[in-house]
């Protein structure tokens, strides 16, 4: 019996032990999976496109690795952040959404990361790579985009008669016939070309003709035409909640937030296709914050995640390989194909913008906008 009872203790001890150790394991796990957890500061552009990241990667990325994100609403001035961090010895951004113009300036003046995509970036799911995968444009020095999306001019469909909408970008600067305030982003891009368009200058001749004084006097000339029509926005919520209480009939906007407000909010809005300014946006790397993102990087832009967000907000994917695994809403389930910038209809009169020509006179045409709206 003794014997029995000394057995039986031994097993319970080993079975204590093993248990011991296992906890001890799972605690050292825990203990690893935690230091390597990281907390990403990320800025971008708040609103429903930042809502289409959180959704799309944000948080399967969080819930993969156990990262905490960070949104930093920031990216109107994303530029400016960098430049005031960097001088200050202090960069707290990790990753950075950017228009490509700026991210030209960022890149020259050192404030982000040069960067080796078809080592950084995920291959296409056939095996094509990043270099190849992504549409043109995409990929520049310090570079990566995510999304084509669009400017655009919307209106209220409910201030205007059933027989007499407006469907132009000269219709934004009649006033006799389309009536009522305009709302814009307070800054000389997109509104100098659209003054030309409105003015009869093709799209595809915008950038030679701003690209002379001539042109850009022909612009402003344009829009002192309906400037004090005019409320000047700077904050991207500003136009759909100004068209939505009537405060304006026309706006210009990001073509997501007016898809967005149109889905999500029944908001009886139409947008002007005509003369949409479209380009691309995507990521930068604050110098010396690439070891800390290249992963996040990498599983963000990748076809899947990239084709995820285009179900979210209306912006087509930067990738070549995530187009076709684009189909319907998340949430509606309606067809988004016909609400991308890029579908055929859409593009017809569209303009590319012109990202060097804005990277070389941005300063230049800024001062004189500013100076322009005080007159």
């Amino acid at each position: 019996m003794y014997n029995v009872m000394k057995q039986v203790a031994g097993r319970r001890s080993l079975r204590i032990r093993r248990a011991s150790l296992a906890l001890v394991g799972l605690s050292a796990l825990a203990a690893a999976v935690s230091a390597q957890a990281e907390t990403l500061n990320i800025v971008s552009w708040g609103g429903a496109y930042s809502e289409s990241q959180q959704k799309a990667y944000n948080e399967p990325w969080m819930e993969k690795t156990g990262d905490e994100i960070v949104n930093i609403d920031r990216s109107g001035n994303a530029l400016a952040g960098l430049r005031a961090q960097s001088q200050a010895g202090n960069v707290t951004w990790d990753l950075v959404d950017m228009l490509p113009a700026d991210a030209l300036i960022a890149c020259a003046e050192g404030l982000i990361e040069p960067l080796d995509h078809d080592a950084l970036l995920a291959d296409a799911p056939d095996g094509t790579p990043p270099s190849e995968d992504f549409v043109d444009g995409a990929l520049d020095e310090c570079f990566v985009a995510s999304i084509v999306y669009s400017n655009i001019v919307a209106f209220n469909t409910e201030m205007f008669p059933e027989d007499k909408q407006p469907s132009t970008i000269a219709d934004v600067f009649d006033l006799e016939n389309f009536p009522g305030k305009r709302t814009l982003m307070r800054k000389p891009i997109n509104n100098l070309e659209w003054a030309l368009v409105a003015d009869g200058v093709a799209p595809e001749d915008v950038y030679d003709v701003l690209s002379t004084e001539e042109g850009v006097q022909r612009a402003f000339a344009k829009l002192d035409t309906i400037k004090d029509q005019v409320i000047w926005w700077q904050e991207g919520a500003q136009p759909p909640q100004l068209l939505a209480d009537q405060e304006v009939a026309f706006g210009s906007a990001y073509n997501g937030r007016i898809f967005n407000a149109m889905l999500s909010e029944g908001q009886p809005f139409e947008i002007i296709w005509d003369a949409q300014v479209f380009e691309l946006d995507g990521w930068v790397v604050p110098t010396g914050k690439l070891d800390k993102v290249k992963d996040y990087l990498n599983f963000a832009t990748d076809t899947q995640r990239l084709a995820d967000q285009a179900r979210y907000i209306s912006y087509g994917p930067a990738r070549k390989s995530s187009s076709g695994m684009v189909s319907t809403h998340a949430e509606t389930g309606i067809e988004m194909t016909p609400h991308m910038p890029t579908f055929p209809p859409n593009f017809a009169t569209a303009i590319p913008k012109n990202d060097e020509f804005w990277a070389d006179n941005i300063d230049e045409l800024s001062r004189r906008f500013d100076a322009w709206l005080a007159m």
